[in-house]
């Protein structure tokens, strides 16, 4: 199996003119280790970790440049028929968070940071969570350990995925939009297949910034950050352009709004699910838009809300695949009988 090891290949923006570090084929299985969003905060992974300080010379360095050196990225990943005006379907069969994550606070990042209410949350801090092996015997099924009182389970997932822009290049901290990029969305997990635009030859995937769990805000602009293996496979979905990114789930859809307000973010996402769910489930936009009035089973997921620089919203809209029917009968209902992904 292909597979690009941890500090071989780090990358700070998505850039077309990259040389991809790995060629795959459609369907092939490989594996990326990630570092996490700080680029090493957590230097080792023995009983006793070095931990950088948000203060010291290793934050220093990584805000010497502007935006900082936030998000390191492996890629360019080259997928075999992929081409410009395609959808590159990504699926993620697992993730191993490493043995630690941390959290905490960013000096100038989030709500509190000029507060004077509660001085302490502006104050930068860097929170240690270790993360406990599960039955697998692996750390993606397993426990976070915030404290000696309490523990959550994992959830990982990745939190920049993107393709590379055809005209434009995007940093991996800041970049955000149809390609997807730094989205911090918990949905974009094992088990789940990912929707991006393509606009290169190949599609040039990037892959970083792994989170061993985050909440529906990630205030402060790091989550459960942590270095990671993940393994994935990807596909090809011929001439297809969506608005936004989309997600496959086993049990439903989400469809993704990138925008700036918050509520613009949500219409945006709505808007997406609509016209997914018209042209791959027959369910018409008016039926749909009644439903997301009065079904219980629609559900608005918020999934980055960071006060940071030119960060946007990201919002999702999910709908069940057990409601894909249509109240008048032409709905097709089932997942199976879909015409074409996504």
């Amino acid at each position: 199996m292909k597979k690009i090891s941890r500090g071989k290949v780090q990358k700070y923006a998505f850039d077309n003119r990259d040389k991809p570090c790995l060629r795959v084929k459609q369907g092939e299985k490989f594996q990326i280790e990630t570092d996490d969003a700080l680029s090493g905060l957590i230097a080792d992974d023995s009983d006793r970790p070095v931990v950088h300080s948000m203060t010291g010379e290793h934050m220093a360095k990584l805000q010497s440049c502007h935006p900082p050196l936030y998000n390191p990225v492996v890629g360019p990943i080259y997928v075999e028929g992929c081409e410009e005006g395609d959808v590159l379907a990504v699926t993620i069969d697992w993730i191993d968070p490493w043995r630690y994550g941390f959290s905490g606070i960013l000096p100038g990042v989030g709500p509190l940071t000029d507060s004077l209410k509660y001085p302490e949350c502006a104050e930068p801090y860097v929170h240690v969570i270790e993360h406990i092996p599960g039955p697998s015997g692996h750390t993606r099924d397993g426990t976070a350990k915030y404290s000696d009182t309490l523990s959550w389970p994992l959830e990982p997932f990745i939190g920049t995925l993107a393709t590379a822009s055809q005209r434009e290049v995007f940093t991996s901290v800041l970049g955000q939009g149809s390609f997807g990029g730094n989205i911090d969305c918990r949905d974009i997990r094992a088990g789940h297949t990912i929707y991006l635009n393509s606009f290169n030859k190949g599609g040039l995937l990037y892959i970083g910034d792994v989170h061993g769990g985050q909440g529906d805000t990630e205030f402060t602009g790091i989550a459960d950050e942590t270095r990671a293996t993940v393994q994935l496979s990807c596909t090809v979905i011929k001439n297809k352009r969506l608005p936004c990114v989309r997600i496959d789930k086993p049990d439903s859809v989400v469809a993704v709004g990138i925008n700036l307000p918050m509520e613009q973010a949500l219409f945006d996402a709505t808007s997406n699910l609509m016209a997914w769910l018209a042209e791959d489930y027959d369910v018409p936009p008016k039926d749909l838009y009644v439903r997301m009035s009065c079904d219980p089973a629609f559900r608005i997921r918020t999934y980055q809300v960071v006060r940071a620089m030119t960060l946007q919203h990201v919002v999702g809209a999910e709908y069940p695949k057990n409601r894909l029917f249509n109240a008048l009968g032409t709905g097709k209902g089932s997942n199976k009988k879909r015409k074409k992904a996504p």
